[in-house]
């Protein structure tokens, strides 16, 4: 039966294997092996299980966080060379299916407008998304499909993956006047934060529970009144993909909504707003 559910301790020991199997790789960059791990893994987490990660031991809980980054580092190499395959292409927009898991983007990002738009977050006029990497799909997905007129600034830490994504959305006039990209740490940033009125927060931007709540707080500090925080998150054995943010950790902020997928799509979604009291 397809729906019947892997217990806890079945799944821990097949992801286990992976993760031993993932760290005496020699390079993260994609591979037909690399690929085939990662793909098992991602098949093992969005099966149906009733884990809860609060109740792991400390050793299943090291190898979890040690598999998060590894995830990260692994994500990251897939979506630079895949950025850099994509812009040799006379245009790089038309093609952004090649990447193997846009579908899966395209999915979070029609999820994540919806819960938007439900929570009366329409059209804003400006958008921040911190963390968006090389391939920044969501907003790519974002501009071109739901926010047609919104004003999107790109921020990582990383030169090179702003200038992939900045050549690729050069191929596109209409959209390079509505696209920004920066090189900086949300921590060093504070009075940019007031301007947007909704702010994404990647999975990866802050890989311990304690960086997290550290970004989340600063971000409550500098954002605008009323403003709204997209931070996206992961419930049940997803948690081996990607940090995990609850409701606790949002202090000083108003929570909207939080959702977790049961299809192919991995992140959870949750909506704060930053109270106008504040």
């Amino acid at each position: 039966m397809a729906s019947s559910q892997i217990p806890a301790e079945l799944l821990i020991a097949r992801i286990t294997q992976i993760h031993n199997s993932i760290s005496k790789l020699n390079s993260l960059r994609p591979s037909k092996q690399v690929n085939t791990l990662f793909s098992h893994l991602v098949k093992l987490c969005i099966s149906p299980s009733s884990i809860d990660i609060r109740l792991l031991s400390p050793e299943v809980q090291e190898m979890r966080n040690n598999l998060i980054v590894l995830c990260g580092k692994a994500e990251s190499l897939l979506e630079l060379e895949s950025a850099i395959f994509l812009n040799k292409i006379p245009q790089p927009l038309d093609n952004l299916n090649l990447f193997p898991y846009y579908e899966n983007y395209v999915k979070l990002a029609n999820l994540e407008y919806k819960i938007l738009s439900e929570n009366g977050v329409v059209q804003p006029k400006k958008v921040a998304f911190v963390g968006s990497g090389p391939m920044p799909l969501t907003s790519l997905v974002m501009a071109t499909h739901h926010l047609k007129a919104t004003h999107f600034d790109n921020f990582d830490l990383d030169e090179a993956a702003n200038d992939v994504a900045r050549q690729m959305v050069a191929s596109d006039g209409e959209l390079e006047k509505r696209m920004k990209f920066e090189t900086c740490d949300v921590m060093e940033m504070r009075e940019k934060l007031g301007e947007y009125d909704c702010i994404f927060l990647a999975a990866l931007v802050g890989m311990s529970k304690e960086e997290k709540v550290k970004i989340l707080g600063h971000i409550r500090k500098y954002m605008k009144k009323g403003g709204i925080l997209l931070v996206r998150s992961a419930n049940g054995a997803r948690a081996f993909l990607y940090p995990v943010v609850e409701e606790p950790d949002l202090v000083g902020f108003e929570v909207l909504s939080i959702f977790h997928p049961t299809n192919d799509v991995i992140n959870s979604v949750v909506l704060a707003r930053k109270p106008i009291a504040f």
